[in-house]
């Protein structure tokens, strides 16, 4: 994957020449496993790129990058149980190794002191049990229902953020989450249905990978954003080795093919996710990540003969409102505070 660039690059500054200690100033990389848009990330690109002009090409890129990520779980769900998760997570990140090669250059000339080692590696922990818990998932519960459950990640790092990290959560956020809260509920159905064990490694999964993403906000202001991403490829894969090993069944060429093609897949989701910020607009781009849920049950019904359930549709619906919320309304702000302080540094006088 190519690298997204340095958080002094995305934040409009020059690049540093030495470290400073002091919180970080947010941006984020991304990954196959974010599989999901964090505001901060993408409000930090649209300060630094130029307006875009070409929305219909913005829409086309978030397009292919949603089919590109509903590819990845229908490759896996076909795949079915007959690897362990841990195994073929953690084949999926070797293989994807390879995606690191453009990144290489940049990590020959870093020089990262034993705290970022050690954040690196806690990092790449908590993210290798999050995707042990989706490709276990993945097995056990309908396309649409994994679909929609990894969209509760960016609501957990709004909330994380404003716990852990001092961010200001206002009323309207709080507001967010709550509806994204009710929609989880509609999914699940606690009492009026058995929770099965793959909505619980879901919720799981969406606290991992939140907590990876909030460590990764910590980081990508002393790092640059590729490094980040590529660190956590290295430290996913060495932390999902001890698990793979101790389930481990002997594999065939085919299964090791079709797990290349969930890395190609997810490779190419997130250049094109990229390219569509590079694009459009936010509030142009994001409501169209509501069409994986789409594409996730057409495909579950079509491929895997699971039942449409509206219940799914109803609260995955809920929970992208609410994402799709929190992304425009952290825009709005940004832009916001971007107009006052530009104001407040213009010279007085006509």
């Amino acid at each position: 994957m190519a690298p997204v660039g340095s958080c002094a690059q995305l934040n409009g500054d020059q690049p540093r020449t030495s470290r400073r200690p002091g919180p970080s100033r947010g941006c984020h990389g991304l990954h196959f496993d974010a599989i999901r848009v964090i505001p901060k990330f993408m409000n930090a690109l649209s300060k630094s790129a130029p307006v875009p002009t070409r929305p219909v090409i913005g829409v086309l890129w978030m397009l292919a990058a949603g089919l590109c990520f509903v590819a990845v779980t229908a490759t896996v769900k076909y795949m079915g149980a007959a690897i362990p998760a841990a195994q073929s997570a953690f084949l999926r990140y070797l293989l994807g190794l390879v995606f690191l090669l453009p990144v290489i250059p940049a990590f020959s000339r870093m020089r990262l002191a034993p705290r970022d080692w050690g954040l690196f590696g806690v990092r790449g922990m908590f993210h290798a049990l999050g995707v042990i818990l989706w490709f276990y998932a993945m097995t056990r519960i309908p396309l649409a229902e994994v679909t929609s459950m990894q969209y509760l990640t960016p609501v957990f790092i709004a909330l994380g953020a404003a716990l852990f990290l001092g961010e200001r959560l206002r009323l309207r956020r709080i507001g967010a989450i709550a509806a994204a809260i009710l929609g989880a509920l509609i999914i699940l159905r606690p009492g009026l249905r058995e929770v099965a064990p793959g909505h619980l490694a879901m919720l799981c999964n969406a606290v991992l990978f939140a907590t990876s993403y909030l460590i990764a906000k910590r980081m990508t202001g002393l790092v640059p954003a590729s490094v980040v991403v590529g660190m956590l490829s290295i430290f996913v894969t060495l932390g999902l080795a001890p698990f793979a090993l101790a389930v481990w069944v002997p594999v065939t060429g085919v299964q090791i093919a079709w797990l290349a093609l969930v890395a190609a897949f997810a490779t190419a989701g997130h250049y094109a996710m990229t390219m569509a910020f590079a694009e459009a607009p936010i509030s142009v781009t994001q409501p169209v990540t509501a069409l994986q849920l789409v594409w996730a049950v057409i495909l579950g019904a079509a491929f895997f003969a699971e039942p449409v359930d509206l219940f799914v549709v109803m609260g995955g619906g809920v929970i992208i409102a609410a994402v799709v919320f929190i992304a425009l309304r952290e825009q709005a702000l940004t832009r916001a505070e971007g107009r006052a302080a530009a104001a407040a540094a213009r010279p007085p006088g006509p």
